[in-house]
């Protein structure tokens, strides 16, 4: 069966964002400029039109209006947690590290030690690497608040500048945070 998703593309101070969601909540916020083999809902960014993974997409500002306004908000400084619904999809490993993500607080960073100990896998630091680069939520699943063990910002769908970005918006920026 199809499953239509609401969709809609943002400007945003870290470029343009795609935001996709279902009648469960947000499936996907893309920075619109990826990376070479990169996770992507869309099957194709150029035409949302096409069917793929059996999702349909359908362009609508009206829907995601309230997700587009929090995320204003989050960037204008006036926002610090966001209070939509999340319709997290992916392995049950995957999940679970993404809901630790949600549980670091604005303005703070964890390593990805901390996570992978979070889940209950203290060794399992590179799979967290893996299941962040699979977040499909970026931004409000703050994959950009995990850094390094020896604290430098280390790989980030968006780029290591965006990441920054994030950092500093949040003032999660520190001596720690100059690589």
């Amino acid at each position: 069966m199809m499953e239509t998703l609401h969709s809609v593309t943002m400007d945003s101070p870290v470029g343009p964002l795609f935001l996709a969601s279902s009648a469960r909540g947000l499936v996907a916020l893309e920075f619109d400029k990826r990376l070479p083999g990169q996770q992507t809902i869309r099957p194709n960014p150029r035409d949302l039109r096409m069917e793929a993974k059996g999702l349909r997409f359908q362009e609508s500002a009206e829907e995601l209006q309230a997700y587009v306004r929090e995320l204003n908000e989050y960037f204008d400084g006036r926002r610090r947690e966001f209070r939509f619904p999340l319709d997290l999809r992916g392995t049950e490993f995957q999940i679970a590290c993404w809901r630790a993500l949600l549980a670091i607080p604005c303005g703070e960073t964890r390593t990805y030690a901390d996570i992978a100990r979070a889940v209950g896998r203290p060794q399992g630091f590179r799979a967290v690497g893996m299941a962040n680069n699979r977040n499909p939520i970026a931004i409000v699943v703050p994959c950009h608040r995990v850094i390094a063990s020896d604290g430098t910002l280390c790989g980030y769908g968006g780029g290591l500048e965006v990441k920054r970005k994030l950092l500093e918006l949040e003032g999660a920026r520190s001596g720690m945070l100059a690589a």
